[in-house]
């Protein structure tokens, strides 16, 4: 049975546990917490009887998937035997070089040593490592049980065939990857959520539409395709030619936008106030947990309807 380690078992490092036990293999959590994996595991017992209700176990039971999960008494335990090591500590410089400096010492030559990160470059914590090849970027959208994107960025020393075979591990645990072909800082979808955000907080700030108007016209227009096509797919299909026809027929109208999105505002300056009033107002404080767990409870929905869909409409 293939081996995963989970190095770090907060937040992030449950829900890979979950995405990797999921797709059949052996996953061992540590972390330099004292009993952080065992209550990692207590979380997942709560989590996968959900998933099996919505058909998200892969036809599995709960106790299958379960079994497949272990706590490890230290990194090295959790190493032992494993293709490829999940990292999951804080988004902090000196500690990720510190723990990849560990990694890189007592992991097998041939494990993939692969972050979660969502905002450092992997070149920044493993320029220095003697295995600094076998090391890349797999950055998950938040859980990846529920979310398959995950981005495969390589260092400029990282190998191909590390590249290869993150890639390939991701597609066999069920992801999708985005494999980048060189680091970027943001990677590619912070860089494509930003540049949204950037957008609907100019229009708030600058007083062109409220929030809720925002959110419903991503809810309830670009997200419904979005959901299952991309940007250039979506414009291929939205003119009659095709991709070419639809920037012949529309690139004018962004041309004429795009110099008034050359500024930005500051997300915590004045327009925060309105944001703030107007989410709570829908939102009040002590409800975002609660909502939360609606959150996910809906993603679970959409991504058991994505399967069913793709099975009998094709992907």
């Amino acid at each position: 049975m293939t081996k995963i380690a989970i190095i770090g078992s907060g937040f992030i490092g449950r829900a890979w546990a979950i995405t990797f036990a999921r797709a059949g293999f052996d996953v061992a959590l540590a972390d330099q917490a004292q009993g952080a994996p065992e209550a990692a595991l207590g979380y997942i017992d709560g989590v996968l009887p959900s998933l099996a209700e919505n058909g998200l176990l892969n036809g599995e039971s709960p106790a299958a998937v379960r079994a497949r999960l272990s706590a490890a008494p230290s990194y090295a335990a959790a190493l032992d035997g494993a293709v490829h090591a999940q990292e999951n500590a804080p988004e902090v410089l000196d500690v990720k070089r510190a723990l990849f400096a560990e990694l890189d010492r007592l992991a097998a030559p041939d494990t993939v040593l692969a972050s979660s990160t969502s905002a450092i470059l992997p070149s920044a914590f493993s320029e220095d490592l003697k295995g600094r090849a076998r090391v890349c970027v797999c950055h998950p959208i938040n859980p990846p049980y529920l979310i398959p994107a995950v981005e495969v960025v390589p260092a400029p020393w990282t190998s191909g065939e590390t590249m290869t075979r993150a890639a390939d591990l991701m597609r066999a645990a069920g992801q999708a990857p985005i494999v980048m072909k060189t680091e970027l800082d943001g990677f590619v979808m912070n860089r494509m959520q930003g540049a949204l955000l950037e957008e609907a907080f100019r229009l708030v700030a600058e007083g062109y539409a409220s929030v809720e108007d925002i959110d419903v016209g991503i809810r309830e227009g670009l997200a419904l395709r979005w959901s299952f096509m991309g940007p250039f797919e979506t414009i291929d299909l939205n003119a009659p030619g095709g991709v070419a026809d639809y920037a012949a027929r529309y690139q004018q109208i962004y041309e004429r936008i795009s110099p008034s999105q050359w500024h930005r505002v500051d997300w915590n300056g004045p327009v925060m106030e309105q944001v703030l009033a107007e989410r709570r107002a829908r939102l009040p404080q002590e409800q975002l947990a609660e909502r939360q767990v609606w959150r996910d409870r809906r993603l679970m929905a959409l991504a058991a309807h994505k399967r069913k869909a793709a099975a009998d409409i094709g992907a």
